[in-house]
């Protein structure tokens, strides 16, 4: 089919790295006289039918951004009565040929229901969890591991001058990449990750053994989704789920310091980096890759490939189809990884 018009928006967590994605479909779009249609807010845009144009100009400079300029939301059309029939009608009356969605699995979620109804849709996968399954990397990833990363180093020169456990949470609900990549590139002590459930008199004891070994001070890094023995479950900041279904995870860093405040002679402090992981500029990696799906989200669409998602396999960009994604998310950590990290503590 001939493609005049593109719908883009953005949903979900930002991750650095989105608006050189969005450029990136801006420029290939132009260079095949393909309009493109910016909606806002993620999926409330086409909810509501508010979009912009996006052409060279507005996209200019925006390739090093944080952010989306586009704006984002965890609205789920599907929560809201006549919500998917209410973007199809504003869909077709804005005349969009194809819509590309970037997000993580909710978005990209959504995105697929709407294939079921005759949308053409395409996926782009960003996420600093880098928990979408088929791609190596999602947009995001690298960027929020190089955040993790220099908390590290600093936080290293603390512990050791001052003789403390320092205990750093970071972002993970379902898979543990940034914890555990993070902790490898940073030099942590104790990763503690989703896949592998600890016990805090585990941790107690290798940071006892660190001490017989002269080494009077322990850096540990834990996703938010791990979830200690002792509870059964993760720690949450909120029981409200959001309209996909989602608590609101966070403080299991505080938990662990509390727990260990009470048999280590010494003290634990955390620090939880929270919502700086996706903040800032992107990294060379995660532009350069989102340039790459941006690129490959408007070829797809030429040539015809639907409810799929752009991956990156090895070194190249191929199209996969967002039902297999969906079905096998959260891409788990290769357990070669796990017995990596296990070498350095």
């Amino acid at each position: 089919m001939q493609i005049k018009r593109i719908g883009l928006l953005t949903g979900g967590g930002d991750s650095p790295g989105i608006n050189a994605a969005i450029r990136a479909v801006v420029r290939r779009a132009w260079k095949e006289k393909i309009e493109v249609l910016g909606y806002a807010n993620g999926w409330a845009g086409p909810l509501e039918g508010r979009a912009r144009v996006l052409d060279r100009d507005s996209t200019s400079g925006i390739l090093p951004i944080g952010g989306t300029i586009l704006g984002s939301s965890r609205t789920n059309p599907f929560k809201i009565d006549g919500g998917p029939q209410k973007i199809i009608t504003n869909l077709r009356s804005a005349q969009i040929d194809v819509l590309i969605a970037i997000g993580g699995d909710d978005t990209l979620g959504v995105a697929h229901r709407l294939a079921e109804y005759d949308v053409n849709v395409i996926g782009i996968p960003q996420t600093i969890d880098n928990d979408l399954a088929l791609t190596d990397y999602s947009i995001g990833f690298a960027s929020a591991l190089a955040t993790i990363t220099d908390a590290l180093d600093k936080l290293h020169t603390t512990a050791h001058s001052h003789h403390r456990v320092l205990i750093l949470e970071v972002m993970g609900r379902d898979s543990g990449w940034l914890g555990l990549l993070g902790g490898l590139a940073g030099g942590a002590d104790i990763i503690l990750i989703p896949e592998i459930p600890f016990s805090v008199s585990a941790v107690y004891h290798q940071i006892n053994e660190r001490k017989r070994r002269g080494r009077h001070f322990s850096i540990i890094v834990i996703s938010e989704g791990a979830s200690p023995q002792e509870l059964a479950e993760p720690v949450v900041q909120e029981k409200e789920v959001d309209p996909f279904g989602h608590v609101k995870l966070g403080g299991i860093g505080d938990a662990l310091g509390r727990a260990l405040n009470k048999f280590l002679d010494l003290p634990a402090r955390v620090t939880t980096l929270a919502y700086l992981q996706r903040g800032g500029i992107s990294d060379p990696f995660d532009r350069i890759l989102a340039t790459r799906f941006g690129v490959a989200a408007v070829e797809f669409a030429g040539d015809g490939l639907f409810d799929k998602m752009t991956a990156l396999q090895g070194n190249d960009i191929i199209p996969v189809n967002l039902a297999d994604v969906l079905a096998a998310s959260p891409q788990l950590i290769d357990n070669k990884l796990i017995e990596l990290a296990a070498l350095f503590d």
